[in-house]
């Protein structure tokens, strides 16, 4: 089996757009959704701003019942909900409460469970009140609790189950999901990933340093990938979904495609050569992205743009090197590029598939997003790459070809290549 997969629906639930019209229009604008956080201040964290979704929770009572609903606190499962939900309306698909559907599967992964929900079950315990946590804690503290939801919601058959690779786990999801249809083994995947809200999450962060602890005072300001002034990434959460579906499957039913994926890798730098628990190996990641190219199929200088991990950090320029190598393009000859963190900040488990999410919006409407807050580009980026391939605005224009990637902790790397259908 080799079979075409095409993108049919989009969900999301992210900080500057809790759906689909909200998040497009935020990022064509450069609306940045990174806010001042009273909870993570009241924490005495060093970090005071996070992105966090303006959610509506009242959104999911169509989908679920009063008494399910009412015991449902993690907003991990209620984001993956929200975005499948949306995405799979969006794809022009129907709730079927009669039926199982025995084509379609679901992977959808998290980086953990919400800490906050989970400390509110220990406090209950430790108080000798575990009667009170209900029917729904093991649900909701279980790894692959959004994907479960999701698939009794929707009756899915084939196979239901979650992922797990830190960062990279949107990212790893989608490819994952890609490989069960191309093997004929699905006709059609919900793939993606979600991770919550919890300051209590944050705090662990905060405690190794890695997330800024300037611009308190300024929070759009905060989140600056690829500046010389970055300072940390500023934390986040949401979700992302993509249907993805036979080609053959999308047009008989007259499906809308946003576009095809043609390959992708997934692979470790074995925390060797310079690569840690906490930071990448080179090595890897361009084996990654050499793997994806070959994959796909493509001519590396047919990408026209690249939707980068780029989180704020020393890794930023590091990250550039290996894309100018892996692609064997450099200055002015180097494509696109942007980072959705400088309007959301680093949503974690859940980054990878709400930036892709972000990727196939420029490849269907035709633009390349902006950056925020790098005009002041790190020296060595700007001695890599023209600056001008750093957008500042929007920039309208056709979109064939695009490269997304994402690393995460555990010295873990994925990268996906998404294409027009009709390029």
């Amino acid at each position: 089996m080799n079979k075409r997969v095409v993108i049919t629906g989009l969900g999301v639930v992210a900080p500057n757009g809790s759906n689909i019209p909200a998040f497009l229009s935020a990022i064509q604008k450069g609306e940045s959704g990174v806010r001042f956080n009273s909870e993570m201040h009241a924490l005495k964290l060093g970090c005071n701003v996070s992105g966090i979704p303006l959610f509506d929770e009242t959104s999911l009572a169509a989908y679920l019942p009063e008494s399910k609903l009412k015991g449902l606190q993690s907003t991990n499962i209620k984001y993956g909900i929200a975005a499948a939900l949306e995405a799979w309306v969006d794809a022009g698909l129907t709730i079927n409460q009669e039926t199982t559907d025995y084509d379609t599967g679901c992977i959808i992964g998290s980086g953990s469970p919400d800490i906050t929900t989970l400390r509110w079950g220990i406090n209950l315990a430790d108080n000798f009140e575990s009667r009170k946590l209900g029917s729904s804690f093991v649900e909701q503290i279980m790894a692959s609790g959004p994907a479960a939801y999701i698939g009794g919601i929707l009756g899915l058959g084939n196979v239901v189950t979650s992922n797990s690779s830190a960062c990279s786990t949107g990212t790893e999801s989608i490819l994952t999901a890609y490989q069960k249809i191309k093997l004929g083994d699905a006709k059609r995947m919900i793939a993606g990933s979600c991770d919550p809200s919890s300051s209590y999450t944050w705090s662990a962060f905060d405690a190794i340093r890695v997330i800024t602890r300037k611009n308190n005072d300024n929070p759009t300001a905060a989140s600056r990938p690829m500046s010389a002034t970055a300072s940390g990434f500023v934390p986040g959460s949401g979700a992302g979904v993509l249907i993805l579906e036979e080609l053959e499957t999308a047009i008989q039913r007259g499906a809308k495609i946003y576009g095809e994926i043609l390959g992708g890798a997934v692979n470790s730098g074995g925390q060797r050569e310079g690569g840690t628990m906490t930071a990448p190996n080179s090595k890897g990641v361009l084996k990654c992205f050499e793997k994806a190219i070959e994959s796909s199929g493509i001519n590396p200088n047919d990408v026209d743009l690249i939707c980068g991990h780029l989180t704020s950090t020393f890794a930023d320029k590091v990250e550039i090197k290996n894309w100018a190598t892996a692609l064997g393009r450099y200055g002015k000859d180097f494509p696109h590029i942007n980072s959705l963190k400088s309007m959301t900040g680093h949503c974690l488990a859940a980054t990878g598939s709400i930036e892709t999410v972000a990727a196939v919006l420029q490849l269907h409407h035709h633009f390349v997003h902006p950056n925020l807050n790098c005009e002041d580009l790190h020296p060595e980026i700007a001695a890599t790459i023209d600056p001008a391939c750093i957008p500042m605005q929007i920039i309208k224009k056709p979109i064939k070809l695009v490269m997304k990637a994402n690393f995460g902790f555990g010295d873990v790397n994925s990268c996906i290549v998404i294409a027009a259908l009709d390029r």
